[in-house]
């Protein structure tokens, strides 16, 4: 089984490797827009500083959403999707497979970039560590959640504006904790609390959220 999950993401990275330009389109997206920001709203520090989390967070999850709903298209014009589904394999390892390399190929860059967006902001060592930590835990939920919401909108013509509609609400929490983890930081407090939550909502996710995405992958090729 693991092999089959391996073989999957190892798949969607050649894909994504071999179609760079659109796979780094949504790292230039969040670098764009979170950087825009100082730019509109002023040089004052103190500002900066306190828009900094939810800037980021919001350009992590738009960054997100907007590659999300090709995560099961091309597979589905290709026919490859339907294959999957005839497959011996439990279809929830493939989805898991696929998640994974959404995350490695959109989450983990948005990662990477982010202590340099808090540079950009003026946050302190100890908020950009708490900033990066939290996307290191929140943005596989994104990931996660987005494959359900690209699961059910799967071959409609507006599946993209569905996604946002189906997806936005239920990452609230996430983006609640990641940006509240950087204001204890900066408050001087722990930000474990937050940490431990967003924790809890990514194992709940991924208990939950392979399971629908196969559910909906049926429905949606019935």
């Amino acid at each position: 089984m693991n092999s089959v999950l391996l073989a999957t993401m190892q798949r969607d990275l050649l894909l994504a490797r071999r179609r760079r330009v659109e796979a780094l389109l949504p790292l230039g997206f969040f670098v764009v827009a979170a950087g825009l920001f100082p730019f509109g709203v002023g040089p004052e520090p103190q500002m900066l500083r306190q828009m900094a989390p939810g800037v980021v967070w919001v350009g992590a999850l738009l960054a997100a959403m907007l590659s999300v709903t090709q995560m099961f298209a091309s597979d589905h014009h290709d026919g490859s999707l339907e294959q999957m589904l005839l497959a011996p394999q439990p279809l929830t390892l493939l989805v898991v497979g696929k998640v994974v390399g959404h995350w490695l190929t959109t989450g983990l860059p948005l990662v990477i970039a982010a202590p340099l967006l808090g540079l950009l902001f003026d946050m302190s060592g100890p908020g950009i560590v708490a900033l990066t930590t939290g996307l290191l835990i929140g943005t596989p939920v994104l990931s996660l959640l987005g494959a359900v919401g690209a699961a059910l909108t799967l071959g409609l013509r507006s599946g993209g504006a569905l996604v946002f509609l189906l997806v936005l609400p239920l990452t609230i929490p996430t983006l609640i904790f990641g940006a509240g983890a950087v204001g204890a930081v900066d408050s001087g407090l722990s930000a474990q609390a937050h940490f431990s939550l967003m924790g809890a909502l990514l194992i709940l996710t991924a208990i939950g959220a392979p399971l629908a995405t196969a559910a909906a992958l049926r429905i949606s090729l019935d």
